[in-house]
């Protein structure tokens, strides 16, 4: 029921940590994976550990607030192998830690552009195509922050709780279709360990872990991306809609 072998899965956001960890794993299920980035470099590097891994995959430049841009990806995937049966709608961008007072129309923009809006265009370029073949899974990522109204980060946590409503609505609408379509609200995945992550942010993650039921971060491919592949999956077929935590049960911390 949790077969993946010869799925074609489309992951956003798959140059690094949750992202490249999810091709890792899904990848290592047998399934076909096209990864997205923005940079150049990052794309070309995540396919070479793909390759290393013998990994079926297609590795694609793409922004996902591009609409016309994620269109076009998955004409690529379905030009390749037929068909599209996941997507894994990962990629956004984010902003440092800003007490709300100061937040920018250019944080909110970039947030929203590269969250709900991108995740909705790439929603809206594969459903065609799970709709014809009567089957999808489609995987959003958001984050608990919405939930615990986590100060300084308000327009992330914002614009990850306008993902997890339009998933709602999407398992609503496209349910009798055969796809369903839901939300998971990962652990930090080593942001600690991230070189581009502020001191500060730094700082708050090592604060929340101290007082975390199991007390670490969550791996990519170990922890977060088993969860993705069940709803990935045939096994999964009578959940949608649903938000669904794989954070060690930090959001108890709350």
């Amino acid at each position: 029921m949790s077969d993946l072998r010869d799925r074609v899965i489309l992951i956003t956001g798959a140059t690094k940590g949750i992202g490249l960890g999810l091709a890792r794993h899904l990848g290592g299920l047998g399934a076909r994976v096209l990864i997205t980035g923005r940079r150049d470099e990052r794309v070309a590097a995540a396919s070479g550990e793909l390759d290393g891994l013998g990994v079926e995959h297609l590795a694609v430049v793409a922004d996902v607030s591009d609409r016309e841009a994620m269109l076009a990806v998955v004409a690529e995937a379905v030009e390749r192998w037929g068909r599209i049966d996941g997507l894994v709608a990962n990629a956004q961008s984010f902003r440092p830690v800003t007490p709300l007072a100061d937040v920018s129309a250019a944080d909110m923009d970039l947030l929203f552009d590269t969250g709900p809006k991108g995740t909705l265009w790439s929603m809206q370029a594969v459903v065609p195509h799970m709709t014809s073949a009567g089957w999808g899974r489609i995987v959003t990522m958001g984050t608990s922050m919405g939930l615990t109204g986590a100060a300084g980060y308000g327009p992330y946590a914002a614009s990850n709780e306008a993902i997890r409503s339009l998933t709602r609505t999407a398992a609503n609408e496209w349910g009798r279709d055969g796809i369903t379509v839901n939300c998971v609200l990962p652990a930090s995945a080593a942001h600690r360990l991230d070189p581009e992550s502020s001191p500060e942010r730094k700082a708050a993650f090592a604060a929340m872990y101290e007082n975390h039921p199991i007390g670490r971060d969550g791996d990519p491919e170990l922890d977060i991306a088993p969860l993705v592949a069940f709803l990935l999956s045939d096994g999964s077929r009578y959940v949608t809609g649903q938000t669904i935590g794989a954070d060690g049960g930090g959001i108890m911390r709350a």
